[in-house]
C-alpha cells in the first residue's frame, strides 16, 4: 500500500507542473493583455491612454518581459507562497482569493456530502426493487435532475423561498454577517443559508450517481458469488451490504474526484445567479479582463483540487477494493 502512495503521489505532483505549464498557456492565449483590456474600458469611458503611457503600465506589471521569464517568476513566487498581484483589484491574489476559497472549499465538501448520503442508499433501494413502483419513481428524479440546468432550478428555489417563506437565499451570509468576523453565530448563519446552494449543487451529481450505483449493483447481484451466499443462508441485507454493495461503489469513489473542479469551474452561473462568495465568479471576472495572476491562480487551484480528489479516490478505492492496489 505504501508503494502504492508513493506512485499515486509522483504522478500527482507531475500533473501539476503539467496543470501549471497549462494554465499559463491558456491565459496567455487571447490576444492582447489586461493593460488592453484596461484601456479599452477606459476609451469607452471617454478617456484615452497614449502609448508610452500604455508601456509605462506594461512596464509596471511586468508584462514586457518574454513568457517563460514571466512563467519562471510566476512559479518562484508560488513556491515561496506569493501568487502574485492582481491588476483587477491591486491586492495579492491570496488577499481575494483567501476567504473565497474557504468558502468554496467548505461549499464542495457540503455538496459531496449531501450527494453520497442522497445518491447511494436511493441506488442500493432502487437496484433491490427492480421494476417497482419506487424504482420507476428514483429513475425518474434522476432523469428531471439530470435534465434541469442548475441555475434554472436556482432560480425556481429562491422564488420558492421568498414567496412562500420570505427568506431571501442570495449569498452564504446575512447582511450583519457578510464582513464580520468569524463566530459562532456568524457559522450557523454560514450554515443556514449552505442548504439552498448545497442542494442546487448537488442535483445533477445526485441524479447521475444514482444511475451508476444502480446499474453496477444490479451487474453485481446476478453473479455467481451472490447466489451462493444468498444459498448458505445470509440475510438479504446483510448479503447485499457485505458484497456487491463495495463493489458497486468503485465508479462512485472514482467520480468523487470530479466533483470538487466541476463545483468551482462548471458552478459559476450558479454561483452568479445565488450571488455565492466563491472562486467561480471571480475566476469568470479575471478572464473577462485578462488579469493572469489571478486567473492562472485560480485554474491551477482547480487543477490541485483535481488532482488531490483523485488521490483521495484512489486512497478509498485501495481501501475498499484490494485488487486495485495490486502491483
Amino acid at each position: 500500500m505504501l508503494g502504492y502512495l508513493i506512485r499515486r503521489i509522483t504522478y500527482g505532483l507531475v500533473t501539476i507542473f503539467a496543470v501549471s505549464v497549462l494554465s499559463f498557456i491558456i491565459i496567455q492565449l487571447p490576444p492582447g493583455d489586461y493593460v488592453t483590456s484596461y484601456i479599452a474600458a477606459l476609451e469607452a469611458q471617454g478617456d484615452e491612454v497614449s502609448a508610452e503611457e500604455a508601456e509605462a503600465l506594461r512596464a509596471y506589471f511586468g508584462l514586457g518581459q518574454p513568457p517563460y521569464v514571466q512563467y519562471a517568476k510566476w512559479i518562484y513566487q508560488m513556491t515561496q507562497g506569493n501568487m502574485g498581484l492582481s491588476f483587477q483589484y491591486r491586492v495579492p491574489v491570496t488577499d481575494v482569493i483567501g476567504e473565497r476559497m474557504l468558502l468554496t472549499i467548505i461549499l464542495a465538501l457540503g455538496s459531496v456530502v449531501f450527494v453520497w448520503i442522497t445518491a447511494i442508499p436511493i441506488g442500493i433501494y432502487s437496484a433491490v426493487r427492480q421494476y417497482s413502483i419506487q424504482d420507476y419513481i428514483a429513475t425518474t428524479l434522476g432523469f428531471i435532475g439530470l435534465a434541469v440546468p442548475d441555475f434554472l432550478l436556482a432560480l425556481v428555489l429562491m422564488y420558492v423561498a421568498w414567496d412562500w417563506w420570505g427568506f431571501s437565499i442570495g449569498g452564504l451570509f446575512s447582511q450583519e454577517y457578510a464582513a464580520a468576523p468569524w463566530s459562532g453565530a456568524r457559522v450557523v448563519d454560514l450554515l443556514q443559508h449552505m442548504i439552498i446552494p448545497i442542494v442546487v449543487l448537488g442535483t445533477a451529481g445526485t441524479a447521475s450517481l444514482i444511475r451508476i450505483t444502480r446499474a453496477n449493483l444490479l451487474d453485481e447481484l446476478r453473479k455467481p458469488y451472490v447466489v451462493t451466499a444468498r444459498a448458505k443462508g445470509m440475510t438479504e441485507w446483510q448479503l447485499i451490504m457485505k458484497y456487491p454493495v463495495r463493489l458497486a461503489l468503485n465508479p462512485v469513489i472514482s467520480l468523487t474526484a470530479y466533483i470538487f473542479p466541476f463545483l468551482v469551474s462548471g458552478s459559476v452561473i450558479v454561483s452568479v445567479v445565488l450571488s455565492l462568495p466563491t472562486l467561480g465568479p471571480v475566476l469568470l471576472r479575471s478572464l473577462l479582463s485578462q488579469d493572469m495572476f489571478l486567473a492562472g491562480a485560480i485554474i491551477l487551484l482547480i487543477g490541485v483540487m483535481t488532482v488531490v480528489g483523485t488521490l483521495l479516490s484512489d486512497i478509498l478505492l485501495g481501501l475498499v477494493d484490494p485488487r486495485v492496489r495490486l502491483e
